[in-house]
């Protein structure tokens, strides 16, 4: 029979059942190994002792003092109903004052034999309060016996005690109590590290990491241990990366390469503007990736306005030029039907195909949402199946078994982080063989979170903005410190309509939710406030009886249906309305050049990129843009500093590290939605550039010199546990 490893040994074996229970549901700590590596959050020192005369509250001390008396009470509880509860009382003194220790349940035992009047011992632990009393809960403690006294109180008092991320149903004391009892098992961790590397760069082996990680016996043992640590969670994710670029690499893909005097020619003809540097930059790049026998891989970013679509449709042509299809995946409806609008318009005659009028390298552009007519719908994808649409534009109902292409060489995916990699592979499936891909995002990404999220993706970045964009002005309006900066606001909006442009209205909320009681409840930031983030109906109600009374006012949300929402952009397109209240509906890519104002209400519900986003809506076209950050956050607060931040630059990836500093970061890198990313314990992204950086440099040269990892056990095995969890991962998301 194999003997289990030491680190998978189960914990219920090691530990007991009810413990490792509540450390599978709580922590989700499954065995010996999940349990090495769930690191201490922070440390406290023991610290310098405290007389009891000023013991300082809520604060970790450390006393020297003699026992003055211990007593045991017994008393019925609901856990012991009969009168068995145990509580020990230990009062302590050290000549300027007195304390009262106490402990309970099992707890009890240990001291009661040990702490006898006249002992003198160290005690430490936090200070809190009862019946109006100065008590110290379950204190650590170490007897003191012999004239060395001071020796001990001073190695004692200056350790360094580890609390670790813990929950009401286990304290930190426990999991570190645990931690004491499995740590000797470290010593037998496999490293993943290659031995050349770890030398190469003077890290610590795993063993001798867990072990100063858990037990430092100096600041330096932790910072030591850390950068170890994070070298390994670096490390393994980038090769996970770099293995899946290199099994890429080997894929076969068609070579598409444009025609001279094709489709793509007759397009650049017609453009009435020249490309910016940085767009033909970045269409070079990725016509070179189009013209090899391996699929491309790129992620496009660039900010709002940047001319993203204009790079990607470019690319779609060059692909139809050489004899294949394009498919262009967005996340929203509505965001699919204005990408087909603005792409027919672009291409005018040269998206007409078999049309009267069409010219001859014509091809047609379809669309295909969830929400067609029968009929469209069917002729959609007979043109897909037949090859006369050599462009399709759509919703995820491009990823459904149904829809069959003649002959896909290229999807462009927009807006990256609203897809999960398992639907980029299923549009991807649809080729004969693995088309090339090109994911466009307009959010943009520090590079860290680039190498980590997108790994899989060479980058390209346009960073210019197109002639003719206006700068855009952001202002914060304080609501309720200054109701007359409100006033100001709509009177702004007025004026901008006056002088024949347009205005958005932005809320966090649609307003007919209230049929359903659990979606009206408010979050616990809203129950401090009493007031639920300001609705779409309410505001747009509002406005027309109020401020903005005698304008056109319409609203648009996501519960609409999708002709009315199409019929609602149209009119707002056209001009025929004047204010649109809406919610992040129009977040991602409504172009509307004659919007030049917008008003964001409750701002402070938005995250930083978001709202980025959204202000890229207006100053689309020759007249300056204005956005207006509605908040009744007090000035003080968090949530106003970060809507001044958002005012004071329009650099996007200024923003999103901010962004990403405000959030947790498992939030930033669940968004690649793949559990591999949200693993991470001690890498910060924002802050272990470098380790990044170089991790992913050592990952590519370690797969490149043997991609099936056959020399590299320890790596090997770290990367299948990575993997694992990112295959539960995909299976928990069905």
């Amino acid at each position: 029979m194999d003997l289990v490893p030491a680190l998978e040994e189960p914990l219920k074996k090691v530990l007991g059942p009810a413990t490792a229970k509540v450390m599978a549901e709580h922590l989700g700590l499954h065995t010996v190994g999940d349990l090495l590596h769930h690191y201490p959050r922070r440390y406290e020192e023991r610290g310098q002792l405290t007389h009891l005369a000023d013991l300082p509250m809520d604060e970790h001390v450390t006393v020297v003092a003699q026992v003055a008396d211990a007593r045991l009470h017994t008393f019925a509880s609901a856990k012991a109903p009969r009168g068995k509860g145990q509580r020990l009382e230990v009062t302590i003194t050290d000549g300027s004052g007195r304390l009262q220790l106490v402990f309970f349940g099992n707890g009890v035992h240990k001291p009661h034999k040990e702490l006898l009047p006249g002992t003198r011992a160290l005690f430490a632990g936090r200070v809190s309060v009862f019946n109006r009393r100065l008590q110290l809960a379950h204190p650590a403690y170490e007897p003191l016996r012999g004239d060395d006294v001071t020796e001990a109180v001073d190695s004692w008092a200056g350790a360094l005690i580890p609390l670790y991320p813990a929950t009401a149903k286990l304290e930190s004391w426990k999991i570190a109590k645990a931690v004491q009892t499995v740590l000797p098992s470290a010593q037998e961790a496999i490293d993943p590290l290659p031995e050349s590397l770890r030398a190469g760069r003077g890290l610590l082996s795993l063993p001798e990491a867990l072990l100063k990680i858990h037990c430092p016996q100096t600041k330096a043992d932790i910072a030591d241990a850390r950068s170890r640590l994070k070298w390994d969670e670096a490390f393994v994710l980038q090769v996970a990366l770099a293995r899946r670029r290199h099994a890429e690499t080997q894929l076969p893909a068609v070579a598409r390469k444009p025609k001279p005097d094709g489709l793509l020619a007759a397009f650049d003809d017609r453009l009435p503007f020249t490309l910016t540097e940085g767009q033909q930059k970045v269409s070079r790049e990725i016509f070179a990736d189009l013209a090899t026998e391996h699929p491309m891989h790129r992620l496009l970013q660039g900010e709002v306005g940047s001319g993203k679509t204009l790079v990607a449709l470019r690319a779609m042509l060059a692909v139809v030029d050489a004899g294949g299809q394009a498919a262009m995946l967005a996340p929203t409806e509505v965001l699919a039907q204005q990408h087909h609008r603005s792409i027919v318009e672009m291409m005018g005659e040269l998206a007409e195909s078999g049309m009267l009028g069409g010219a001859e390298q014509a091809t047609k552009v379809v669309l295909l949402t969830g929400s067609m007519g029968a009929a469209a719908r069917r002729q959609a994808l007979l043109d897909l199946a037949t090859g006369e649409a050599g462009i399709v534009i759509g919703t995820h109902a491009l990823i459904e078994d149904k829809v069959q292409f003649h002959d896909l060489g290229l999807v462009v995916v927009d807006e990256q982080h609203r897809f999960g990699v398992e639907q980029r592979d299923a549009l991807r499936g649809k080729g004969r063989q693995p088309p090339h891909l090109l994911v466009m995002t307009a959010t943009p990404i520090p590079r860290t979170v680039a190498m980590t999220v997108f790994g899989d993706l060479e980058t390209s970045v346009l960073d210019q903005l197109p002639a003719g964009r206006s700068p855009i002005a952001s202002h914060v309006v304080p609501a309720a410190d200054k109701p007359h900066f409100l006033a100001r606001a709509w009177e702004r909006v007025r004026e901008e309509v006056a002088g024949g442009h347009q205005a958005y209205v932005v809320c966090p909320r649609i307003g007919d939710e209230e049929d359903d009681p659990k979606k009206a409840r408010k979050s616990p930031e809203d129950e401090a406030e009493k007031r639920p983030p300001l609705a779409v109906l309410d505001v747009a109600d509002q406005l027309a009886k109020g401020p903005l009374q005698g304008l056109r006012i319409e609203v648009l949300h996501g519960r609409m249906q999708p002709d009315d929402k199409d019929a609602v952009m149209r009119r707002f397109a056209a001009g025929e309305t004047d204010v649109l209240v809406a919610t992040t509906v129009i977040e991602v890519g409504v172009n509307v050049p004659n919007a030049t104002v917008m008003v964001i209400m409750d701002a402070d519900r938005f995250g930083v990129s978001q709202l980025h986003q959204l202000r890229g809506r207006v100053g689309r076209g020759s007249a300056p843009g204005l956005c207006l950050l509605v908040t009744e956050m007090p000035e003080a607060s968090a949530a106003r500093q970060r809507l001044n931040a958002v005012a004071s630059t329009l650099d996007g990836f200024e923003l999103s590290r901010l962004d990403l500093e405000q959030r947790r970061e498992g939030d930033v890198l669940g968004q690649a939605q793949s559990g591999a990313r949200t693993s991470l314990r001690v890498l910060a992204v924002i802050d272990d550039e470098e380790i990044i950086a170089q991790a992913r440099e050592e990952a590519a040269a370690v797969v490149a010199a043997d991609p099936d990892l056959e020399h590299l056990p320890g790596l090997r095995t770290a990367l299948e546990a990575l993997l694992d969890e990112e295959r539960e991962q995909y299976l928990e998301k069905g």
